[in-house]
């Protein structure tokens, strides 16, 4: 599983970054603010094209490998929670964009309360709640692997490169509980289910 990501895949990770951060931080402040048609124009043109990345992003990432990089291979559930992360992680920016559209094709129609904006606002705040809390959860898993030295990090990151497996007593100490626990859960589950 030994690789590095190509740059491709390494430039649509990192650049994505500024555009999320990016459509983040220029959130409106109140839905009001779409009576400025040219910003109302301007939020849907951005929601598209992010739509539109992310959508081409997961097409392009879902051909690589959950672990790729990776000095050894995952236990199978460490990938199923790797996998659900990321599908969590694209459910909800995909989610964002296409909420954001919801509202505003439903303000320009003069919808601008009720029950359909109020459901469309309510799903937009989710998506974005959700994508804090997975992009969160991606990031602390890529530290923590870079911590073990699972080689994760260094085929995708550009800096801080693993040299191999982390061989300090604490960190072997953890990951060998983390195996112990991936092994109970395992155990648990019906027989047919493990194959």
């Amino acid at each position: 599983m030994d690789g590095t990501h190509t740059l491709l895949a390494r430039f649509i990770h990192w650049t994505f970054i500024p555009l999320y951060a990016y459509g983040i931080l220029k959130q409106l402040d109140d839905l009001s603010q779409l009576e400025d048609r040219g910003l109302l124009l301007f939020e849907t043109v951005f929601a598209l094209v992010f739509l539109l990345i992310v959508v081409l992003r997961f097409a392009y990432m879902r051909r690589v490998p959950t672990f790729h990089g990776s000095h050894h291979s995952p236990h199978r559930l460490h990938v199923l929670l790797a996998r659900t992360v990321h599908r969590g992680m694209y459910a909800a920016l995909v989610l964002l964009p296409l909420s954001g559209l919801l509202i505003a094709g439903l303000y320009s129609r003069g919808i601008t309360s009720g029950l359909l904006q109020e459901g469309a606002l309510v799903v937009h705040e989710f998506s974005a709640s959700l994508s804090y809390v997975m992009i969160a959860t991606h990031v602390g898993a890529a530290i923590y692997s870079r911590i073990k030295g699972e080689g994760v990090w260094s085929s995708m990151v550009p800096m801080l490169k693993e040299n191999g497996p982390n061989q300090h007593p604490l960190v072997r100490r953890v990951a060998s509980v983390e195996q112990r626990f991936y092994q109970s859960v395992e155990a648990m589950l019906p027989q047919n289910k493990r194959q």
